[in-house]
């Protein structure tokens, strides 16, 4: 079955040509000119009944919007666990620094300004999909009892309270707990999350990784920074993989 992609943009030929491209790649689209035509559609609109039971497998998401700020969009559908796990890829005019690292910070999952090639936004479109299905679902993994990660519900407790994370982030959360003994330098865990596609920078990997401490509270402190080569995950508080 095709994946729906969802584009949030209140330009109409950006909405028209990305779906022309996305549809070329076979890709079903849907698209919307504001924050409350996507919320009505979804079901999260106040006074509204849901128009469609499908659930978009992706989001392209504009920053500026008429009617609310693309960065409150992306924060309000990771809160919920209903739309958490959909990756959203910020297309938008705003290019500077600041901009993409608070986009990523809230959970987006890449970046593209604007002006844009459309054939990289259909890759990076593929690229984002194809990460996010390759989420481990062999089970659960645990870390001296402080961090569980429930790899087929996509499911995270430090201590026994339940986290929100991107799939990025559950993606190298996983990464780190499936490898403990190993130091993964930045380019290895673009390597796990891109593949061939690596169309993002290294200092991507430090902004997911700092929000992933962030979000992790105590157990944060198990993602270990060596300087010069990377990144590794302690066995236990104190003590060395």
């Amino acid at each position: 079955m095709s994946k729906l992609i969802a584009i949030i943009d209140d330009e109409p030929d950006i909405v028209e040509l990305v779906s022309i491209h996305l549809k070329k790649a076979t890709f079903k689209t849907k698209g919307f000119s504001n924050a409350e035509d996507l919320y009505r559609f979804l079901g999260l609109s106040d006074g509204h009944s849901q128009e469609s039971e499908q659930i978009p497998d992706l989001i392209i998401l504009d920053l500026m919007l008429p009617d609310a700020d693309g960065i409150e969009i992306c924060k309000n559908l990771k809160k919920r666990d209903k739309f958490s796990l959909i990756p959203i890829i910020i297309l938008t005019a705003k290019g500077e620094e600041t901009d993409k690292i608070l986009g990523l910070e809230f959970g987006a999952d890449d970046y593209v300004t604007k002006p844009f090639s459309p054939r990289e936004l259909v890759a990076r479109v593929k690229a984002v999909l194809r990460r996010h299905q390759k989420i481990d679902e062999s089970g659960k993994l645990n870390l001296g009892g402080i961090l569980i990660i429930d790899t087929e519900k996509h499911e995270v407790t430090v201590e026994g309270q339940k986290i929100e994370l991107t799939s990025t982030e559950f993606r190298i959360l996983n990464l780190f707990v499936s490898n403990k003994s190993k130091v993964f330098s930045r380019y290895d865990i673009l390597d796990h999350l891109w593949g061939d596609e690596k169309i993002v920078l290294d200092r991507t990997i430090d902004v997911h990784i700092k929000n992933l401490r962030d979000k992790m509270g105590k157990a944060g402190q198990l993602i270990k920074n060596i300087r010069g080569i990377g990144y590794k995950l302690e066995a236990r508080l104190g003590e060395s993989a």
